[in-house]
């Protein structure tokens, strides 16, 4: 890594998660950064009062271990994920940082995670994104997370590493995942027209030139939805929100010489 250490944002978009917002607040905390180069910024979306109070303390308590750390909440939910990231990136100090770093609520990445990942940057001005791969600490609860699992470690290990490699374009996964900053605003930062604000920004920035990497080898834990009812809301998500974005890009994607592949 040498002296290479620029200064990255590390965003944690949330909403009520008192079961979750604490082990992954602890973990970002913890990544092993200069703390000088690095500002965590926890967008709490929350509407449960009681939920806002927790995550704020925790903010507090890590502050006062000396980690750059600072808590934002929005009065409107406007845009919902989307409109909480395009909120935090308007904030001014943002100009100061060159890259940024996002984690999901449930997210728990090691501390090695920015030196494994950052490096890929340097020297690479057309690299716009660095993303890593998901395991699963509840992988084994029940049946429906084994398959969870099995249909899971089939889309990192063969689609993403595939369209990678041949296309070099792959979807966002939404968290896990490193940005230039300036390749988002390049693109157009992040929109709040579809349910999958992840794969749109993915997207514009391919057709805008940006490279991506993903990294098969550097995972980042997370949780598995464990009742039928949560999988299935996460997956009308992940289903319905792709073809409303091909008819948003298509007018582009036709105009575009890029190859592009969306899952």
């Amino acid at each position: 890594l040498g002296a290479y250490f620029p200064m990255v944002l590390l965003q944690m978009p949330m909403c009520n998660e008192k079961e979750v917002y604490e082990t992954s607040i602890s973990h970002v905390c913890q990544i092993d950064w200069p703390r000088d180069r690095m500002l965590v910024q926890v967008l709490d979306d929350s509407d449960d009062e009681t939920c806002q109070m927790l995550i704020r303390a925790e903010v507090t308590k890590w502050n006062q271990r000396g980690v750059n750390i600072i808590y934002r909440h929005r009065l409107s939910r406007t845009g919902y994920k989307a409109g909480n990231l395009k909120s935090a990136m308007s904030c001014e100090y943002v100009k100061d940082y060159e890259f940024v770093a996002i984690f999901d609520a449930d997210f728990q990445p090691n501390p090695d995670f920015l030196k494994l990942t950052v490096p890929h940057f340097k020297g690479n001005p057309e690299l716009g994104l660095v993303q890593a791969r998901w395991s699963f600490v509840n992988k084994d609860e029940n049946l429906l997370t084994r398959l969870q699992n099995i249909n899971l470690c089939f889309h990192f290990e063969v689609e993403q590493q595939v369209n990678g490699i041949y296309l070099n374009f792959f979807g966002f996964n939404g968290t896990a995942g490193v940005w230039r900053i300036e390749a988002l605003e390049d693109s157009g930062g992040w929109m709040e027209r579809t349910t999958v604000e992840d794969m749109d920004i993915a997207v514009r920035a391919h057709l805008q030139g940006w490279k991506f990497i993903y990294l098969n080898d550097v995972k980042v834990l997370c949780e598995l939805p464990e009742s039928y009812q949560a999988y299935r809301k996460q997956q009308h998500r992940w289903h319905s929100g792709p073809m409303q974005l091909f008819r948003l890009c298509l007018p582009a994607i036709i105009k575009s010489k890029v190859i592009l592949s969306i899952n």
